[in-house]
C-alpha cells in the first residue's frame, strides 16, 4: 500500500476516534448548556484557533470560478445543518444509539458517489458495508433501555438527518479537496459556523455561569475535535475514494459505545461485543486492497 494511502487510513481511524468521543463530550455538555450554544461555542473557539495558523493555511487556496457555491453549500451542510440535527438529537437519544445511527453513511455515501462522482465498489466492499451494518443493527437490537434516551425515535430520527447532512458534506469535500488543503476547508467550516450559529446562540437561554468541566469538554470539541478530526478527515480525502473515507465512519458506533461504558456508566452485553468485532470484520472488508491516488491531488497543507 502506498505510504500516502496508508497515512489516510490512519487519518481516518484517528479521526473516528475523535468523533466516537466527541458523541459523549457533546452529550455531557447540552446537559448543562443549550445545543445551539454549545455548539456556537464549539465553532468559536475552532475559528480562533484558525485565526492563529492562517499564516500557515492561506497557501493552500487555488480558487476557481463558481466556487463559492461549492464551499458555502459545503459549510451548509456541515457543520451547520448537520450541528443542527445531531445537538438536537442528543437531547432525546443515547450516545452510543446516535452513534449507531451513523452506519448509514457508508451505504448512503456509496450510492450518491456512484451517480454524482461516478464512483465504483467492488462486491466485497458492499458484503463489508452489508456485514457493518447488520453488527450495527445487532448492537443496537440488543442494546437495554436508557434514561438517557427519553425519546430515542424522535433523537435517532434526528441523526438520521445529520447523516444526510454529511452525505452532501462528503461528496462537496472529494470535489474541492484537489484544489483547497484539508486545513483550509477545515477553517471555512469553522468561521461561517461561528456565524450561522451566532444568532441562535444569542436566542437561546445562557447560564448565569460555566463549570470548569464543561468548558474544558467545550475546548475539546473545538480544538481537538474541529480542528483534529476533520482535518484528518479532509486530509483523507486527497488519496481515498469518498466511500472508502465514509466506510470507517461504521466504526462510530463503536467508539460511540465504548466510550459511553467508560464515561457515562453504559453496560454492554457479550452480544453486543460480538457485535463490534462484526462491524470490525465489515469495516475491514468494505476498504479497498489496492487504492489509486490520482495525480492529480497534491498532497495537503498541514500547518
Amino acid at each position: 500500500m502506498d505510504r500516502l494511502v496508508l497515512r489516510s487510513h490512519i487519518a481516518l481511524l484517528i479521526a473516528m476516534l475523535l468523533w466516537g468521543s466527541s458523541f459523549i463530550a457533546l452529550k455531557v455538555a447540552v446537559t448543562e448548556l443549550a445545543p445551539m450554544v454549545v455548539v456556537f461555542i464549539r465553532m468559536a473557539i475552532g475559528a480562533t484557533a484558525f485565526l492563529v495558523m492562517w499564516p500557515w493555511l492561506r497557501h493552500g487556496i487555488n480558487y476557481q470560478a463558481g466556487d463559492w457555491k461549492l464551499l458555502m453549500g459545503m459549510a451548509l451542510f456541515e457543520p451547520c445543518l448537520y450541528f443542527m440535527f445531531e445537538a438536537q438529537a442528543l437531547q432525546y437519544t443515547s450516545a452510543g444509539q446516535a452513534g449507531m445511527v451513523t452506519s448509514m453513511l457508508p451505504l448512503m455515501v456509496a450510492v450518491t458517489a456512484f451517480f454524482f462522482l461516478g464512483e465504483r465498489s467492488s462486491l466485497r466492499q458492499w458484503i463489508g458495508f452489508f456485514i457493518a451494518v447488520s453488527g450495527v443493527i445487532w448492537m443496537t437490537v440488543t442494546g437495554e433501555d436508557s434514561a438517557q434516551a427519553p425519546n430515542a425515535a424522535l433523537g435517532n430520527f434526528l441523526e438520521f438527518l445529520a447523516m444526510c447532512m454529511a452525505v452532501g458534506y462528503t461528496l462537496l469535500v472529494k470535489h474541492l479537496i484537489s484544489r483547497y488543503s484539508a486545513f483550509v476547508l477545515t477553517a471555512l467550516q469553522s468561521f461561517v459556523g461561528t456565524l450561522f450559529f451566532l444568532p441562535l446562540a444569542l436566542l437561546s437561554d445562557w447560564p448565569a455561569h460555566i463549570s470548569i468541566s464543561t468548558l474544558g469538554i467545550l475546548l475539546y470539541l473545538g480544538l481537538v475535535v474541529t480542528l483534529g478530526a476533520y482535518g484528518l478527515y479532509n486530509y483523507s480525502m486527497s488519496y481515498v475514494k469518498a466511500t472508502t473515507a465514509a466506510g470507517y465512519s461504521n466504526l462510530l458506533p463503536v467508539f460511540s459505545l465504548i466510550f459511553s461504558m467508560l464515561l457515562l456508566g453504559e453496560r454492554l452485553v457479550m452480544s453486543q461485543w460480538i457485535a463490534i468485532a462484526i462491524v470490525s470484520i465489515g469495516v475491514g472488508l468494505s476498504q479497498e486492497r489496492k487504492p489509486k491516488v490520482s495525480k492529480k491531488m497534491p498532497p495537503a497543507v498541514t500547518g
